[in-house]
């Protein structure tokens, strides 16, 4: 097939700028052929993560100017390739993470950020479990490194994270506290954690009860003044994972100053002798060691893939949404009412 692609038709949703999701632009262009070392990705399936939520906001680390192409993962299938990539890819499926530009019905990429999907899992499933997949597996087994038979506090136990997190813990044997609004907890209890309403005023004491000697992790995308509240829950020798900073999405202003804030707070932590240890996880930190940056990745995402390929880990999919709907799929996920990722699929 290579070389006999000039151009390819593709639909992509634009952010202009802020705006609500309903501001968001479907676009149409003309996708030049791949060039040496690329391919063409027919997209199979992208998701809504809280990335994007915040990038509508501005409020992304550090999000590219307005106007964009959002979509931070996908799944696809190869249908060109360009010179010097094996043509043998072509009609194969891959995941790929993007940080932006997966929202769109085809994309170009470089051959080398292609990452395994067997053909037993689902295009859907599979990208439920891509960034999701990759960040629980890195901060419970890479970061936290949490043995069989501790105990773990993971928030928000029902969102894309929070759920994959919750399931690959108990897999490995360790006990979970997830907290989840309350119209979620018999979703949490299904995956094998004990629920907590993150609404209860006494939520830090009602957790301490369940662990009176502490907790062995405390996984918080939260951040804000809780963060104080998770670092206390943890036993001599615990960790503090914190990996976002949900309490400060709605605050106008800087979108780098609550991470910085973040990061000071637990550089200050790690200096008391205490033995406990605080981390800020990055997905893209080590990304400049580009080759073992994707080694760690396609060793991860295999690993999580076989487990959903071997039913242990069931992807929580919200809501499939044909891509050229994506202000509806993009409230639904900030509506809060559903557990889960939201997907966005091809148009019919």
């Amino acid at each position: 097939m290579t070389g006999t692609v000039t151009t390819t038709h593709a639909t992509e949703i634009v952010l202009p700028g802020k705006v609500e999701p309903s501001g968001l632009k479907v676009h149409h262009r003309e996708l030049p052929a791949p060039v040496a070392g690329q391919v063409l990705l027919r997209m199979d399936a992208t998701g809504v993560s809280f990335a994007e939520q915040q990038m509508r906001r501005g409020k992304y680390y550090d999000q590219p100017a307005f106007p964009f192409v959002p979509g931070y993962d996908v799944v696809g299938t190869v249908t060109a390739t360009g010179p010097g990539v094996d043509t043998a890819l072509t009609g194969r499926r891959f995941a790929a993470v993007t940080k932006t530009g997966a929202w769109a019905s085809h994309l170009l990429l470089e051959a080398a950020d292609l990452l395994p999907v067997p053909d037993d899992v689902d295009a859907v499933a599979a990208e439920t479990v891509v960034v999701n997949g990759i960040t629980a597996w890195q901060m419970l087994h890479r970061m936290a490194k949490v043995r069989s038979g501790g105990t773990i506090v993971v928030l928000g136990a029902n969102g894309g994270v929070g759920s994959t997190l919750v399931q690959l813990a108990r897999h490995a044997g360790i006990t979970v506290i997830g907290t989840a609004s309350a119209r979620h907890h018999d979703a949490v209890r299904e995956l094998g954690a004990v629920p907590v309403d993150y609404r209860d005023p006494d939520l830090y004491g009602r957790i301490a009860e369940l662990a009176p000697g502490g907790v062995d992790a405390v996984f918080d995308h939260v951040g804000g003044t809780g963060l104080v509240r998770s670092w206390r829950l943890l036993r001599k020798g615990g960790t503090l994972v914190s990996y976002g900073s949900a309490a400060t999405k709605d605050e106008e202003g800087s979108s780098q100053l609550p991470v910085l804030k973040v990061f000071g707070q637990l550089l200050l932590w790690n200096y008391l002798p205490n033995g406990k240890s605080a981390h800020f996880y990055n997905f893209w930190a080590g990304r400049r060691r580009a080759e073992s940056f994707r080694r760690k990745l396609r060793e991860d995402l295999t690993q999580v893939l076989r487990l959903v390929s071997e039913g242990v880990l069931t992807p929580q999919i919200a809501a499939r949404i044909p891509l050229s709907d994506v202000a509806s799929a993009l409230s639904l996920a900030e509506s809060h009412t559903v557990a889960g990722k939201v997907i966005l699929v091809p148009d019919a």
